[in-house]
């Protein structure tokens, strides 16, 4: 592992993670090129800023939910290969059911230099720490449309609600939203804000 980095569950005592690109459950339909385990990568910072993520949700009666922080730069290659090939529609009513994956990049869903490479993004969500049940947000995580706007409309006011209640946390612990992705959160002061590190999970 790059020097400056660590396993978040190391850090993060009692956090639940799933490594979606580590998994056959993703956009992609199988496991992404990079993430060898299904464990979960950050910088200090980005740990040291969660503590607090995790300190303030706890306070309110939750806990948090990994998906993704550190993503090597040959993942975010394989995207791209990937929403090249021809659709076979094995994902797309679940992850883009209104967009083609070509316009994923042009949409905003995907970077092709992703904030995610720098070590310091990261993708969560609430659960409930006395039921271990997700906190309802109005759309999955990876759902590209619209629907997954923090402005979003069709969604409940009570999924509206948790969404801001995830976004304040993030804010008060030195986070910046993302404004197509209620789930995608960078620390604002991030310790390596130029370079793109291409290392694996492992």
């Amino acid at each position: 592992m790059e020097k400056g980095f660590v396993f978040l569950d190391e850090v993060l005592h009692g956090v639940r993670w799933d490594a979606k690109y580590a998994t056959w459950d993703n956009f992609t339909g199988k496991p992404v090129d990079g993430y060898e385990v299904n464990r979960i990568i950050g910088t200090y910072a980005l740990a040291s800023a969660l503590l607090e993520v995790q300190k303030q949700a706890a306070a309110l009666g939750y806990g948090l939910l990994l998906w993704d922080g550190y993503r090597p730069k040959r993942a975010v290659d394989c995207f791209v290969r990937w929403s090249d090939q021809p659709e076979d529609n094995l994902t797309k009513e679940r992850f883009y059911p209104n967009i083609e994956r070509t316009e994923m990049f042009a949409k905003g869903y995907i970077a092709l230099q992703s904030s995610h490479s720098r070590g310091s993004a990261i993708d969560l969500t609430l659960y409930h720490l006395d039921t271990d049940h997700l906190v309802s947000m109005g759309g999955s995580f990876d759902l590209m449309d619209e629907r997954s706007h923090h402005a979003a409309n069709g969604i409940t006011s009570n999924e509206a609600h948790n969404r801001r209640l995830l976004r304040s946390i993030m804010e008060n612990s030195g986070f910046e939203a993302y404004s197509f992705e209620w789930w995608h959160y960078v620390l604002r002061n991030e310790p390596y804000p130029n370079s793109y590190f291409d290392f694996p999970v492992l």
